[in-house]
């Protein structure tokens, strides 16, 4: 195999497929990225089993073959070259030369034969959408997943298709956070809860505006994100996703007009107070037309009024500052309205044009500034 490619092209194609390297794993060739030019095209594939990433990169294939390269050795070549042209060539034992104006690298390769291939799934009626809307639905979601959880499916986010609008959801037990989003193009119904990592991942290379698509195809074990040159496909998780509906009562007792900012700049003041760890609530107290809020820790104490419109009754409610912050920063609005029912009923974060909910459970304290 003989190839030559620009080294930003390059280096883009192995940041891409790097994500889908297993970090620990007993199958040595699952450590490599495939250099695949046996086709007429450069592709570059990583495979972890679960997730699989292949791209197209732009180069010349002067002579076709494939390679397997250890993923981490090799990228640190490519980061490493000049900005020029790069030319990568193996001989029949798989020995790799790659050069770049005036730097030479020697790496051993291995058969791309035994390399595990990302699966080959049926690809039907596509669910097209924007990178930059998909990337927003996500980054405003993910944040509620759990990194771990002993039950398989609190490690992903569900994605549902109905009456032509994608609804994202996703929790973890103390919070929930669902956003919606209107379809342009006819699709199936669809239901399915992807991997937090695979959403990450996703999100951290499309890289597209409004006018970039991502076409996506879900069977019943795997999705498909197509956009670009690339191709991202991952196991889905097998089971049904928690019922929330019961969750989205329109019940309220107090309606809380606030400027976001303000708000999210008070908790983050009070929590300059808090050491990680000490789970100390942030009590909130409505009365009229003021929010009160407070906190008081080991190190002191904090309270702040903020101008609000209320509707309803007064109510003093505690909450996790984390978790309110995420929320205020996953809102765009420059104006936000919270729903409460009572001291020990989730608080609603919803908007009026039904874009996005989010839930987030009180925490118990005994007095205002103690836990």
């Amino acid at each position: 195999m003989k190839i030559r490619c620009q080294k930003a092209d390059l280096l883009k194609g192995v940041n891409f497929v790097s994500k889908a390297v297993p970090t620990k794993t007993t199958m040595a060739i699952l450590e490599c990225i495939l250099i695949d030019a046996s086709s007429g095209e450069i592709k570059l594939t990583a495979n972890n089993m679960e997730l699989g990433i292949e791209t197209i990169i732009n180069g010349t294939i002067e002579e076709r073959g494939i390679v397997a390269l250890d993923a981490k050795i090799f990228s640190d070549i490519v980061r490493k070259l000049p900005d020029n042209e790069v030319t990568i060539e193996t001989d029949a034992s798989f020995n790799t030369k790659i050069t770049c104006e005036k730097a030479k690298f020697f790496n051993v390769g291995k058969s791309g034969e035994d390399f595990s291939y990302i699966p080959v799934v049926t690809r039907n009626q596509p669910i097209i959408i924007s990178q930059y809307t998909l990337r927003e639905i996500i980054r405003k979601t993910i944040f509620t997943v759990p990194d771990k959880d002993n039950n398989k499916m609190m490690t992903g986010e569900l994605l549902e298709i109905k009456d032509g609008k994608l609804k994202a959801v996703a929790l973890d037990g103390h919070r929930v956070s669902i956003r919606y989003v209107d379809l342009k193009d006819a699709t199936n119904d669809v239901n399915v809860v992807v991997p937090k990592n695979t959403l990450n991942e996703i999100i951290k290379i499309i890289d597209g505006g409004v006018d970039d698509f991502v076409n996506i195809f879900v069977t019943d074990n795997h999705i498909v994100f197509e956009f670009d040159q690339t191709t991202v496909v991952s196991r889905i998780i097998q089971g049904e996703f928690f019922k929330i509906e019961q969750m989205l009562s329109a019940d309220y007792e107090t309606k809380v007009k606030i400027n976001k900012k303000d708000l999210l700049d008070c908790i983050d003041r009070a929590n300059t107070i808090v050491n990680e760890g000490d789970k100390k609530p942030i009590i909130v107290n409505v009365s009229d037309n003021v929010m009160s809020l407070s906190v008081t820790s080991f190190i002191g104490s904090m309270n702040e009024d903020i101008d609000i419109v209320k509707e309803g009754k007064d109510i003093m409610i505690g909450f996790n500052p984390k978790f309110v912050m995420d929320a205020l920063k996953a809102i765009d609005d420059e104006e936000i309205n919270l729903y409460m029912l009572n001291a020990k009923s989730p608080c609603f974060i919803k908007d009026d044009e039904g874009t996005y909910i989010y839930i987030v459970l009180p925490v118990n304290f005994n007095n205002p500034g103690a836990n």
